[in-house]
């Protein structure tokens, strides 16, 4: 009889915590309207890192190349390329990308 093989489940990717932004508002602080940006304030920041663990940082719009602040805003650039709603554009205008 021969041995099935039995395949190691494998181990979940890092999955967002869903609602982590209900409740998150530009009237209650949270969020920064278009107009100023779009974007966390320091209070949602704190707000969602208190609620998921994460460790949200300010935008880096002035990063320069081969920094850590350089690295944060080539990444978010380019994971937010497809954002072409209102709030992702005016955020990607805040991070000058």
């Amino acid at each position: 009889m021969a041995s099935k093989t039995t395949a190691k489940a494998k181990p979940a990717a890092k999955r967002k915590k869903k609602g982590a932004m209900k409740g998150m508002t530009v009237k209650g602080g949270h969020k920064l309207s278009v107009k100023q940006g779009a974007g966390l304030t320091e209070k949602g920041r704190k707000a969602i890192n208190k609620k998921t663990g994460s460790n949200l940082k300010p935008p880096a719009p002035n990063g320069k190349p081969g920094t850590k602040d350089g690295a944060r805003k080539k990444s978010f650039c380019a994971r937010s390329r497809g954002w072409n709603g209102e709030r992702g554009k005016a955020a990607r205008a805040r991070w000058k990308c």
